[in-house]
């Protein structure tokens, strides 16, 4: 099934954290407790200075208390978006990664030619970056099921490999497509840079990567 584009982010509150405010509370109850202890007896700091400064005492405590607040709420937030997407385990995730060939069992490839293009080739290149198979693809395909074969025709071993769209139009070479490709979801990961899928083969992409899933 074709789903929407989805990314979790966690939400941040800029330039401080909870521990960073905790400890500049403290060091602002201190430096407010040796001024009053060191004022002049004769020249004692005004009323609506201290009012101030407790106005600010305030703010800090609350900044304090509301980041830690936010810091709670995010992780619950992460661990109910990973709750939600544990039944994503087990299915295959589509998107742009590496391919992980096993066993030599065909591959379904979702391709996007340029615009423009009358002649496409799928490249395959394995983990070293050396080109392993080169193929002519129909310029209106858009998805197609591909045994992975080398270009004697021979199995590709095990592992994981990269493919990429070289897009002509007669002889000029355009701009080269991604080709996306599905991969089995083994775990639902969370972080500071949102829910992310590990992969069968050892792939770990975003959620927000992925363009479709099927069990």
């Amino acid at each position: 099934m074709e789903i929407a584009q989805t990314g979790t982010t966690a939400p941040t509150t800029p330039g401080y954290t909870a521990s960073s405010l905790s400890s500049d509370f403290d060091t602002f109850l201190k430096m407010l407790t040796t001024q009053m202890k060191n004022q002049d007896p004769l020249n004692p700091i005004d009323s609506a200075d201290y009012a101030v400064q407790l106005a600010t005492f305030s703010g800090v405590e609350q900044q304090t208390k509301t980041n830690q607040l936010l810091a709670a709420m995010q992780t619950q937030f992460g661990l109910l978006g990973m709750a939600q997407m544990s039944g994503w385990v087990g299915n295959e995730a589509r998107a742009e990664m590496p391919l992980y060939v096993r066993d030599g069992a065909p591959v379904t490839l979702a391709t996007t030619p340029a615009s423009g293009a009358n002649r496409v080739v799928l490249v395959v290149t394995d983990a070293d970056g050396s080109v392993v198979n080169r193929l002519d693809l129909p310029p209106e395909a858009t998805e197609l099921d591909w045994a992975p074969v080398d270009m004697t025709g021979e199995p590709l071993p095990n592992g994981q490999y990269h493919l990429s769209l070289e897009n002509y139009q007669g002889e000029t070479q355009l701009d080269p497509s991604p080709v996306e490709v599905y991969g089995r979801i083994l775990e639902v990961r969370g972080g500071t840079d949102g829910m992310r899928l590990k992969m069968a083969g050892g792939a770990e992409i975003a959620v927000g990567a992925v363009t479709a899933l099927r069990e």
